[in-house]
C-alpha cells in the first residue's frame, strides 16, 4: 500500500512537472509572440511616421527646387575632385569618377528643364556654407581617413538629394523640372545603394 502510494505521488509529482513545463513554454511562446507584435508595430509607427514627415514636407518651387539640385551637383562634383588625389582606396576613387560623369549630366538635365519652363528658371549652384566646410574638411584629409570621411557625406548627400528629387516628380509644380526629377531619382537611388556598399567594406 505505501508502494502504491509512493508511485502514486511519483506520478502526481511528474504530472504536474510536466503541467509547470508545458505551461513554461506557453509562456515562453506567448512572450515572444507578445514581442513580435511590438516589433512589428514599432516598425510599422516608424515608417508610418517617416511618410508623414515626408508628406508633411513642403514641396519647393520650381526655382528653390533647381538651386538646390544644382548646388548638389556641384558640391558632388567638387568633392569627387578631391578624391583624385586625397583618396586611398581604388573603389572610392572609381566611385568619384562616377560621380563627376553622373552629377555633370545631372546638372545639364535640370539646366536644360530649367531653361524650357515658363517662365524660364536659371539655377544658382552657389555652395551653401554647410557645403563649403565639408569641402574644407575633406581637403585637409588623406588616404583612409578622407575615404571613410567622403563615403559618409557621399550617403548623407544622396539620401538628401533623393528625398529632392522623390518629393518635386510627385509634388512639382514646373512640369519639365518635375520630368527631370523623375527621370534622375532611379540615378540617385543608385548611386546611393552604391554609396553604403563602400560605407560598410
Amino acid at each position: 500500500m505505501i508502494a502504491f502510494r509512493t508511485t502514486m505521488c511519483a506520478l502526481s509529482i511528474l504530472a504536474v512537472a510536466a503541467c509547470s513545463s508545458e505551461n513554461q513554454r506557453d509562456a515562453e511562446q506567448t512572450a515572444e509572440n507578445a514581442g513580435n507584435v511590438i516589433e512589428n508595430a514599432a516598425m510599422a509607427t516608424g515608417n508610418a511616421l517617416g511618410n508623414v514627415g515626408q508628406s508633411l514636407t513642403p514641396t519647393p518651387s520650381g526655382q528653390d527646387f533647381a538651386d538646390s539640385a544644382a548646388r548638389s551637383d556641384a558640391f558632388e562634383i567638387a568633392a569627387a575632385k578631391l578624391a583624385a588625389t586625397n583618396a586611398q582606396s581604388p573603389q572610392v576613387k572609381a566611385f568619384a569618377t562616377m560621380m563627376i560623369d553622373a552629377h555633370t549630366a545631372s546638372s545639364a538635365k535640370v539646366k536644360t528643364a530649367a531653361g524650357a519652363a515658363q517662365p524660364t528658371i536659371v539655377p544658382n549652384a552657389t555652395l551653401t556654407k554647410d557645403q563649403d566646410e565639408d569641402l574644407a574638411e575633406l581637403r585637409a584629409l588623406k588616404g583612409a581617413k578622407f575615404d571613410e570621411e567622403y563615403i559618409d557625406g557621399q550617403v548623407d548627400a544622396h539620401e538628401e538629394a533623393l528625398d529632392l528629387m522623390r518629393k518635386y516628380a510627385a509634388d512639382g509644380t514646373v512640369p519639365s523640372l518635375r520630368t527631370a526629377a523623375g527621370e534622375i531619382a532611379p540615378i540617385v537611388e543608385k548611386h546611393l545603394a552604391e554609396a553604403r556598399a563602400l560605407d560598410k567594406d
